[in-house]
């Protein structure tokens, strides 16, 4: 009677498997650099197709054409999209309204933020601090749209504002005010965390040199605490300039670039135009972003 045959081993078993496997972990236990190299690599190249894929995309339908007679996309190379957002004046006129109307959003909100995150940071006790956090953050945990339309039962006929007899209507002041509350809690919190870095010392130092207390504002306070401010004008600036939901619902006439990418795409059927009007954000969000990282407000994200 024949005894069976032991089976195989399993793979990656035995002695030069585990000798093996103890070498890799000390080698990844002395170079940490690739530790994390193997962490994140996964990830990364997630966000890296991802992100950068989708940019590759938008710049190549951006170079391609749309049939004016069946509205088919035809796939050969053209720079006529670009060209027409670059000098058509409607498209221009419309390029500074966004980005103007950006710039100023983040001015309110970061001549609003300032006292507010001043006090949350340097004056509220530290009992009262995680609750003006929650505060600042609950406008969030409503719907988007929600807030939006109570900003537009305000400007209307019969609203707050109009009841008041202030209301402008609808149109750009509308939008303005609108943006700057939708984005203002992502400027006050990177604020708060800069002066939260602030040490108390120096204001106490200021004030004891004889400094009044707009001097210290503008010598110390402010200095220190402008990374903090580019850092919360990025979500501001970059907000402002994609968005187009409000301004459908507040803006009246006033078309901005995410407006014409949504008529581009929708009731015009051309998406290599929208593509193009979609480069305008994307390129100059990349030059804001290189000048916030030279004043050093990256590291306050």
């Amino acid at each position: 009677m024949s005894t069976p045959s032991s089976a195989p081993p399993p793979p990656n078993t035995g002695p030069k498997a585990e000798s093996d496997r103890r070498r890799a972990s000390a080698w990844l236990t002395r170079t940490p650099r690739a530790r994390l190299a193997l962490l994140l690599s996964a990830p990364l190249l997630w966000l890296g197709l991802a992100y950068v894929g989708a940019l590759a995309a938008l710049l190549i339908t951006a170079l391609w054409s749309t049939n004016a007679f069946t509205g088919q996309i035809e796939r050969t190379w053209t720079l006529d999209n670009l060209q027409i957002v670059l000098t058509d004046p409607v498209y221009r006129a419309v390029t500074v309204r966004t980005i103007g109307v950006a710039v100023l959003v983040t001015l309110i909100d970061a001549v609003l933020a300032l006292p507010v995150a001043f006090f949350m940071a340097k004056v509220a006790s530290p009992r009262w601090r995680p609750l003006l956090v929650a505060a600042i953050l609950l406008p969030l945990w409503a719907s988007y749209l929600v807030k939006a339309y109570a900003w537009r039962s305000m400007f209307g006929g019969g609203g707050l504002i109009d009841w008041l007899g202030l209301s402008p209507g609808y149109g750009l002041t509308a939008t303005v005010c609108t943006l700057a509350y939708l984005w203002f809690p992502y400027m006050v919190l990177p604020i708060f965390a800069g002066l939260d870095r602030l040490p108390f010392s120096y204001l106490e130092a200021a004030s004891d040199l004889g400094a009044r207390p707009g001097r210290v504002l503008r010598t110390v306070v402010l200095p220190m605490v402008f990374p903090a401010v580019v850092a919360g004008s990025i979500f501001t600036f970059s907000l402002t300039l994609g968005d187009y939901v409000a301004v459908e619902i507040v803006g009246g006439t006033k078309q901005f670039l995410g407006n014409l990418v949504y008529d581009n795409i929708g009731a015009a059927n051309n998406q290599p135009l929208a593509a193009a009007v979609g480069l305008v954000p994307v390129v100059v969000m990349m030059v804001y972003l290189f000048l916030a990282r030279r004043a050093g407000a990256l590291e306050h994200l």
